[in-house]
């Protein structure tokens, strides 16, 4: 998909603007340093109309990553939240993927990063599915990667935009290797999380994630915990191995773009049968009813657009 070629509305800086129209200067600041922050965010469809799930959450975590780099978000809260219900509703969409976005721009270039003006964006478009639909029943083959994810560190704990050079050469080394995702360590030899997505796996029933010393705070992450206390799953947060991992029953990747996708094998080792396990399914389940507005709990999680 180029996503230059697409027809539609953005909202930057304020107020919404043609899609062509949506460029920048190619000495904005943050094309050059990678000092920006930024969201992924997805609207579902469901009988209410298009929801965005878990919108404060993503808008109050955007506001988090500004603060720790010392970048002054020009809008509210409530004005964000307000901008990803007018995209939707602008382009016509009954279900999307929303990247809103803060930078620098043009203004002088440098590390000291002063006097510089911060843009807001926030677009929105259809992607279906970050994986193969099938990945969701069948699973993915995982690479372990030879790149290290920087731990305790609260700039690397945030979604700033330079910190994913290190997903985006773990992803493409594991592509060229005939894989279809990474799974990262950091820099002290725990498990991580993938190139996008955070870490999940099941051994004798209880499902583990890594500790936020290794990894982003996901959105996604947050609603599998919460799902798994209140399905009565137990749950443990703790450092992990790649041993634990190699003996596991069942583990999975967790998203706002890919969802929840289960993993079944690691550098060509079966993990657990090899498919998708039944607490993976259970929560992948419960997941896409939350998402589509199906389950009943947790009302306050969606922001409808109609």
């Amino acid at each position: 998909m180029d996503l230059s070629k697409i027809t539609g509305e953005i909202w930057f800086d304020g107020e919404m603007i043609d899609w062509q129209d949506a460029n920048t200067h190619l000495l904005t600041h943050t094309l050059h340093y990678g000092l920006g922050v930024f969201e992924g965010v997805r609207a579902y469809g469901t009988v209410k109309g298009p929801s965005i799930f878990r919108l404060h959450d993503h808008t109050d975590r955007l506001f988090k990553s500004a603060s720790t780099v010392n970048m002054v978000i020009p809008f509210s809260k409530e004005e964000i939240n307000k901008a990803h219900g007018d995209v939707i509703r602008a382009n016509d969409l009954e279900e999307a993927y929303i990247r809103p976005m803060c930078f620098y721009g043009s203004e002088g270039m440098g590390l000291r990063a002063d006097n510089l003006k911060v843009h807001t964006m926030v677009a929105a478009w259809e992607w279906p599915s970050y994986m193969e639909p099938e990945a969701r029943e069948k699973g993915i083959k995982v690479k372990l990667s030879s790149f290290k994810r920087q731990v305790r560190n609260p700039v690397a704990n945030s979604k700033v935009n330079g910190n994913y050079v290190h997903s985006i050469v773990a992803l493409n080394e594991a592509l060229e290797n005939g894989f279809d995702e990474a799974l990262m360590l950091d820099s002290e030899g725990f498990i991580a999380e993938g190139s996008g997505e955070n870490f999940f796996l099941v051994k004798n029933g209880i499902l583990y994630s890594p500790d936020l010393d290794s990894c982003l705070d996901g959105i996604t992450r947050r609603t599998i915990l919460a799902l798994a206390e209140q399905l009565n799953i137990t749950f443990s947060v703790k450092k992990l191995t790649l041993e634990d991992v190699l003996e596991s029953d069942e583990s999975f990747f967790s998203g706002t773009a890919a969802e929840v996708v289960p993993i079944n094998s690691i550098d060509g080792k079966l993990i657990g049968s090899g498919t998708r396990g039944p607490i993976t399914e259970k929560l992948q389940s419960a997941y896409f009813d939350q998402v589509r507005g199906i389950r009943d709990a947790n009302h306050l999680w969606h922001t409808y657009t109609k």
